[in-house]
């Protein structure tokens, strides 16, 4: 009797192992962080070899929490950190250089020059997004010309390029002995290359970028009932399981958020902070600095597309406050530090550490901390971090909701600060609308889980699905509206004073 899904999370800061049953209820979990490596100001990266090593660790030892039998584990569904790149080889399975996190900002200089001839929309039209660090394509550019040998190599075939997700897909699926080279659409729409139209990737964008179409891993569909492979026996599993699930880790989250309809919209709220909306089978161009994403794609059904709003900093600004500042020893601590004042103070934090992303894309822009007097104590500084969050929300809700002309009435949250009932409370009351938590959080390996499952008919079909999908909390808006108009000009004008930092 099949009884399991398993879903592999590799986030920025760890990688999960997290075990579904039938009703969408987690049965086991492991995790392990892995090193964030500064090699300089701007750059952000990680070992590819070491969140290998961490995967297989969580897959054991989630596996070793639960009685199965060969046989009774379904499929496997991958979730992800979505552009970070990485380029190996594929004879050896040794990586070129250290992967290039989706935060890192180095390829500024590429997307300065390449944006002189048509400004920073220039490919707008056929992937959705600006030219920007974030995305996939200006980083595959930069190993190709400043990693010896990477080109010589991907012109010939060896070299070649994956998101985290395709990374693990070829490791688990047989690495140098023919492992599967794959990309499923969600994490192909963040590269900056694929066109959104033919789902295929865009061959003048390549010539432009001087990317050997060689490089690139087959675009699949999400859920893909034909699969990419079995699991070797180097993976910890007593048997082979199909390996046919693949979902950028925001569109996981969508997915997992039983968020299926036109115009339902989720929030996760993790190292960064991401809100997707499903647009249907629409794709809609933003004129408010949001991206046009792939919500998903489940077999031959047409795609489903997304607008989305991405935070840069979120989660990690409360990380920066307990380890460059010490002023928390863990990250739950930010709560109670941030209760122990009524308001904030009259300070605002704007986490620009590597830019604005939307609805600005200002990578000239850097942090800023305004407002400051003598009054101000450490809990001012908790209560501004966790406010940080809502307001960036509120901005790129406001913008979805002009793009889109879909007024919001309740929104979806997950990630790790959704257990933050201070947070929650104050972002209903800047929304001015529901904030709901779904019972199962862990939403973004949840629809990793769906992924796999639909693909061997482990759940029928996304009906199914809702039903799995049940409230824990709800928080309703409490803020008297003169109060938070105020609150939100303010935050406003604190954001104006990050640009034009970096000349």
């Amino acid at each position: 009797m099949i009884k399991f899904i398993v879903a592999i999370d590799q986030g920025t800061t760890s990688t999960r192992c997290i075990i579904f049953n039938k009703q969408g209820e987690i049965v086991s979990i492991a995790q392990k962080e892995h090193k964030q490596i500064y090699p300089f100001a701007g750059w952000v990266e990680h070992d590819p070899l070491e969140i290998i090593a961490n995967t297989k660790d969580v897959i054991t030892r989630a596996i070793n929490n639960i009685d199965y039998k060969p046989g009774e584990i379904a499929a496997i569904g991958i979730t992800n950190q979505r552009e970070t790149t990485v380029v190996w080889n594929k004879n050896t399975g040794v990586p070129y250089h250290n992967a290039i996190v989706w935060q890192d900002t180095r390829t500024k200089e590429i997307c300065d020059i390449l944006a002189l001839n048509g400004g920073i929309d220039r490919f707008r039209p056929q992937v959705g997004l600006p030219l920007a660090t974030y995305f996939s394509g200006p980083k595959i550019k930069w190993i190709l010309d400043n990693v010896d040998g990477v080109r010589k190599d991907a012109e010939r075939g060896t070299a070649i390029f994956g998101t985290i997700d395709s990374w693990i897909i070829w490791w688990l699926t047989g690495g140098i002995n023919n492992g599967s080279h794959v990309i499923d659409v969600t994490n192909a729409s963040r590269t900056m290359l694929m066109n959104l139209n033919t789902l295929d990737w865009d061959e003048n964008i390549l010539k432009e970028l001087s990317i050997p179409r060689l490089i690139l891993p087959k675009i699949v569909p999400s859920s893909d009932p034909k699969g990419w492979g079995y699991t070797s026996v180097e993976t910890g599993f007593k048997h082979q399981i199909p390996v046919c699930g693949d979902l950028g880790d925001q569109q996981a989250a969508l997915v997992g958020q039983a968020c299926f309809t036109n115009g339902e919209a989720k929030n996760t709220y993790g190292t960064g902070c991401f809100m997707l909306i499903n647009t249907g089978e629409n794709i809609i161009q933003s004129k408010k600095g949001l991206l046009t994403t792939i919500g998903y794609k489940l077999g031959d059904n047409r795609a489903n597309y997304a607008l989305e709003g991405s935070i840069a900093i979120s989660g990690a600004l409360v990380q920066w406050l307990r380890d460059n500042l010490g002023l928390i020893k863990t990250s739950s601590d930010i709560e109670n530090l941030a209760r122990t004042v009524s308001d904030n103070g009259g300070i605002y934090i704007v986490p620009a550490f590597s830019g604005l992303f939307a609805p600005y894309w200002r990578s000239d822009a850097r942090g800023v901390i305004v407002g400051l007097t003598r009054f101000i104590n450490k809990g001012h500084f908790a209560r501004a971090a966790l406010e940080a969050t809502a307001f960036q929300t509120k901005e790129v809700l406001d913008a979805m909701e002009e793009d889109s002309g879909v007024k919001l009435n309740t929104l979806k949250v997950d990630g790790g600060m959704v257990r933050n009932d201070l947070l929650m409370q104050f972002q209903a009351d800047m929304l001015g609308v529901p904030v709901v938590r779904p019972k199962v959080s862990e939403t973004t390996a949840l629809g990793a889980a769906y992924a796999a499952g639909l693909a061997v008919g482990f759940w029928k079909d996304v009906n199914e699905l809702r039903k799995n999908w049940l409230i824990d909390q709800t928080w309703l808006p409490k803020m008297d509206k003169s109060l938070q108009v105020k609150y939100y000009q303010e935050w406003l004008k604190a954001v104006e004073r990050t640009f034009n930092w970096i000349s």
